[in-house]
């Protein structure tokens, strides 16, 4: 596991009371408390994301689903909660893509031909029926750092190669073009609760990825900067779960370019 360079340590340190507003100690604790093997310094970040996105459909999205790479693809390492309740909806196996690695994710992407997976904060779009059956388009979120994801056709699908039986075989599991393929079984259950608004955000601990996402908030840490609104955040009117930086420009030589 690569070791944080003191930029990344430097950097989150200095978010850290921006962080801890956006997020909400109490919504961090509750939905901690449902998912031990969730690392709480990755849902923390998750949910930090989340309440500083400019756009109020993501900050009031109910469904919440985290991935953190940090993990061997033999370990569920997906996530998806119910913001309002609040409960674990899922725990499952997830794939990384082709090009990240074998059982651990360690290089990642947002550039076409990697088949590496990419970071951060992304929307759930739509379904439809493709090569790899039900799939969910998503919408990436952070600028240079998974906004291609519609144009490389990263999207949630199930795959043969995602379940106990292939893991135990091989290792780890199979692995994707760059998508968080699940196992067929949870697939269009999982699409079917993010469907339509729902958000995503996948972790790992990659160290330059780190001190970006420690920028992420750094408005509300200067004198001026974007309001959060409190320490919770507006619950949805419907009591239905939805359905319905760094340089950023090319040859910046961010490690999400590579």
């Amino acid at each position: 596991m690569p070791r944080l360079a003191p930029l990344a340590v430097g950097l989150l340190a200095v978010a850290a009371a921006a962080a801890g507003a956006a997020t909400g100690a109490g919504e961090l604790d509750r939905l901690a408390a449902l998912a031990p093997g969730l690392s709480p310094g990755v849902l923390d970040r998750a949910l930090t994301a989340v309440a500083c996105a400019p756009d109020p459909e993501v900050r009031e999205a109910r469904v919440l689903a985290v991935i953190d790479y940090s993990l061997p693809s033999t370990t569920p390492r997906l996530w998806v909660f119910d913001r309002d309740e609040p409960r674990l909806l899922f725990h499952a196996l997830v794939a990384h893509g082709s090009g990240s690695g074998a059982n651990y994710a360690t290089r990642f992407s947002n550039r076409h031909g990697t088949r590496q997976s990419s970071l951060g904060l992304f929307l759930a779009g739509g379904t439809y029926h493709g090569r790899n059956g039900y799939s969910l388009h998503l919408d990436g979120l952070d600028p240079g750092v998974n906004d291609r994801a519609r144009a490389r056709a990263i999207v949630m699908h199930g795959a043969w190669y995602v379940n106990a039986a292939f893991a135990k075989r091989h290792g780890r599991l199979g692995r994707s073009w760059g998508c968080p393929a699940l196992e067929r079984s949870v697939a269009p259950l999982v699409i079917d609760t993010l469907k339509g608004g729902g958000v995503l955000y996948v972790s790992a601990e990659e160290p330059e990825w780190l001190a970006h996402e420690a920028q992420r908030c750094s408005a509300l840490a200067a004198p001026g900067g974007a309001p959060v609104a409190g320490a919770e955040r507006p619950r949805p009117g419907s009591s239905g779960i939805p359905g319905g930086g760094l340089d950023p420009r090319p040859g910046s030589g961010s490690f999400w370019r590579r």
